[in-house]
């Protein structure tokens, strides 16, 4: 029965043991164990800090992302409205400046046209003037004393007129 109750002599010396290093444990391990363990509970919680100020900026970032991209599009939606104002302000000018040409090209034509008219009245007026001096020069040459002897010296002489006319 020895082996399972101890004498008193050793229990003893085991509680005195015991309480020793219950002691030393009590006095400077616990107190180093605890201050790791807070250590260890403030990194953790630093840690987690960081971590959720991490993902905030993160969030922030994306947000600030997406905020850069709408600004973007409507930037571009902008340049692409005034790019199509610009191309129909230009179109407008170009047609403008095309009728502008074509009104004054067919002015000038006018003008010219006019102008030919003119000199082809001018030119006829003075083709009359010529053929009735020359009529009127022949006339007063021949004395005639009838209608019919009038008329047959005018059909003479317009003929004489037309043939000197085509030869020249």
């Amino acid at each position: 029965m020895d082996l399972l109750i101890p004498s008193s002599g050793l229990l003893f010396w085991m509680s005195i043991t015991f309480f020793v290093v219950l002691f030393i444990l009590w006095k400077w391990g616990f107190p180093a164990i605890t201050d790791m363990v807070r250590e260890r509970n403030a990194f953790i919680d630093e840690s987690l800090r960081k971590a959720q100020e991490a993902n905030d900026k993160l969030a922030n970032i994306q947000q600030e992302g997406e905020s850069i991209l709408q600004e973007a599009r409507g930037e571009q939606a902008r340049i692409m409205k005034e790019a199509t104002s610009t191309r129909d302000a230009i179109v407008g000018q170009a047609q403008e400046k095309a009728k502008a040409e074509g009104a004054r090209i067919i002015g000038e034509a006018k003008a010219e046209a006019e102008n030919e008219r003119q000199n082809a009245m001018n030119d006829i007026r003075s083709q009359v003037a010529v053929l009735s001096v020359q009529i009127a020069e022949k006339v007063l040459r021949e004395k005639l004393s009838t209608d019919k002897a009038q008329m047959d010296l005018i059909d003479k002489l317009l003929d004489e007129v037309s043939v000197g006319n085509n030869k020249n």
